[in-house]
């Protein structure tokens, strides 16, 4: 990939097991970006609740989201490069984010239930369940024709969704 002239800031978005981790550190690598998992900002209560097996609802994630969008709004501030990696489901969410920067663009990695069930149900030590994947496909609302996004088929190899995402980024 030729070099990115402008900062880029990037949401990877998707459900639990799309590959938004793998992928966001692929881009944000290749960028010469920070790298934010975005599961690292949920609160010890959020991560007990998932764990649980409890959907997280709008109001456990309301200050998750604002932590969020304050890294986003200190890279457009610095004008830094950054990939995030967040769920980002639903549209108001996603507004939430572009508050940060309305120039933050979205890669969403979607997949079919029972590609993305056989990851969850591969990984090990991470405290999402697979059970909460089926509140996470309820609660995604995907990219709309006004957002500034991609989405991406997660069949494909990591390497090849993160060379896609890049590919964009030098527009």
């Amino acid at each position: 990939m030729n070099h990115i002239k402008q900062a880029s800031r990037w949401v990877v978005m998707g459900v639990c097991g799309s590959g938004k981790s793998e992928v966001g550190r692929r881009v944000a690598q290749a960028l010469g970006a920070r790298f934010i998992e975005g599961d690292d900002y949920h609160s010890p209560a959020n991560v007990a609740k998932m764990a649980s097996g409890i959907p997280l609802d709008d109001a456990d994630r309301a200050a998750w989201l604002q932590c969020l969008r304050q890294e986003i709004a200190t890279a457009r501030g610095t004008g830094a490069s950054l990939v995030v990696s967040c769920s980002a489901l639903k549209r108001r969410y996603r507004d939430l984010l572009r508050e940060g920067d309305p120039a933050l663009r979205f890669a969403h990695l979607k997949g079919e239930r029972n590609v993305i069930a056989q990851r969850l149900a591969a990984r090990k030590d991470h405290y999402m369940p697979p059970a909460l994947l089926d509140s996470q496909l309820q609660a995604l609302q995907p990219l709309q024709a006004d957002e500034t996004g991609v989405t991406l088929d997660i069949t494909a190899a990591p390497q090849q969704l993160a060379e896609a995402i890049l590919e964009i980024a030098q527009r």
